[in-house]
């Protein structure tokens, strides 16, 4: 993604901490506080411009959600939609998902997104993919017993490195898409990327996998 310097960014996001939460290390183990309910809490790791993780929320009012997004300049098209949608159950951070372990504990999640991250295509920058290994320790370490990954891309290596990855770390894979708009979940929610790719005819590869309790 390009990024476009906004200046104004930081002082938008600042004047709305009830939706992008400040120190969000303050919560860690205590997300109920913030959304003033104890029901399930879903993340989307790196959540651009937001369409998705508003959309869902406004699908499952009885689930919580969380956008991590790190740059000021994405995060404030996310902040906006947030804005526009008054949804409760709907919150950012702006934060590096790398360092999730500061803002959440075990059982804090039951689900994570990741939609069309970053491929670091190149062999040495594999340790960046958000479905390499390090990256699957670090969820289980905050997500429920049998929590759940979600996720989508275009990008045919990723998505099979990301199968391999996944089931070599002894996940379950509960369902699996090579293209998933041949046979479109009613209940399928598009991101910007997703509606860029699939109009220009791209295969949109999809799995979902869960923790095994071991």
């Amino acid at each position: 993604m390009r990024l476009r310097n906004k200046p104004w960014a930081e002082d938008f996001i600042t004047a709305h901490p009830h939706i992008v939460i400040p120190n969000p290390q303050d919560y860690r183990g205590n997300w109920g506080e913030v959304f003033q309910n104890n029901n399930p809490l879903h993340i989307e790791v790196g959540t651009g411009r937001g369409q998705f993780v508003t959309e869902m929320a406004r699908a499952n009012p009885g689930i919580n959600y969380l956008g991590i997004e790190l740059y000021d300049s994405v995060i404030v098209s996310a902040l906006e939609n947030a804005i526009e949608a008054g949804l409760p159950n709907l919150k950012l951070l702006k934060v590096n998902g790398e360092h999730s372990a500061k803002f959440f504990q075990k059982n804090d999640v039951s689900r994570v997104y990741l939609n069309f991250s970053d491929p670091w295509p190149k062999i040495r920058h594999a340790r960046r993919r958000l479905s390499h290994e390090n990256f699957l320790k670090l969820y289980e370490s905050f997500l429920i017993d049998n929590g759940e990954v979600h996720f989508k891309t275009d990008n045919r290596e990723l998505f099979e490195f990301s199968l391999i990855s996944m089931s070599e770390y002894g996940m379950l894979l509960k369902y699996l898409s090579l293209d998933l708009h041949v046979n479109q979940p009613k209940d399928n929610i598009m991101t910007e990327y997703e509606e860029k790719f699939s109009a220009k005819g791209h295969p949109i590869y999809r799995l979902e996998s869960q923790f095994v309790t071991k």
